[in-house]
């Protein structure tokens, strides 16, 4: 049987590799103007009937900030990718780690369970925002440091958020009680026991401030 020979690649005979990396390129740059128009309202349009306004105002760490928002989007999706408030993180995205907790008028909220619409008005808190302006750290924080409280820190500020919001109504806690009132957070390192530590230390450091 005759051998059969495979063409080498010329410009007139792309090899299957450029034409993946072509495809590639074309769908991402496809997928980006698709995302461009669908997010960018027309100029001089105004909304339909009965639709949500997505320019709105948020305030956030204490600033107003403008931004356009889907009426469906999340907050963590707005904190992050609007805003570029990485500070929160998306674990679960389905309400259940904690990751992505944030002060909304001083009450812990899993941002990826709650509209942006729906917090305008409110006072929104992230992990960026409990540092003093000239880069003191929160008393919570603090207390992370002194105790070396987690291992990859992931889901750390999830669990400095949803304490420092908890000190706000118990700020003397024991140290069982603490651990009811962040059990809404879960650490996949499973490092609870310093976790609870560093955020009971915190709570020293808050009542001494």
């Amino acid at each position: 049987m005759e051998d059969i020979k495979i063409p080498e690649p010329t410009p007139d005979n792309p090899s299957r590799r450029n034409f993946i990396k072509g495809v590639i390129a074309a769908g991402a740059a496809a997928s980006s103007a698709t995302y461009l128009f669908r997010t960018t309202p027309l100029s001089g349009q105004s909304s339909a009937p009965g639709s949500v306004e997505r320019l709105i105002s948020l305030t956030v760490n204490g600033q107003e900030r403008r931004v356009d928002v889907m009426k469906q989007e999340t907050l963590a999706m707005t904190l992050r990718y609007k805003l570029g408030l990485t500070g929160t993180k998306l674990g679960c995205d389905r309400a259940e780690c904690g990751a992505c907790t944030v002060l909304v008028d001083d009450v812990p909220r899993y941002s990826c369970s709650t509209l942006t619409h729906s917090v305008r008005g409110k006072k929104i808190v992230t992990i960026e925002g409990l540092a003093a302006a000239d880069g003191t750290l929160h008393p919570v924080q603090q207390g992370v440091v002194d105790e070396q409280g987690f291992q990859c820190a992931f889901c750390m500020p999830g669990f400095v958020m949803a304490t420092v919001g908890y000190l706000k109504t118990t700020p003397n806690p024991s140290r069982e009680e603490l651990r009811h009132g962040i059990s809404g957070n879960l650490c996949r390192c499973q490092d609870y026991d310093k976790i609870l530590t560093a955020m009971m230390r915190g709570a020293e450091h808050m009542r001494r401030a």
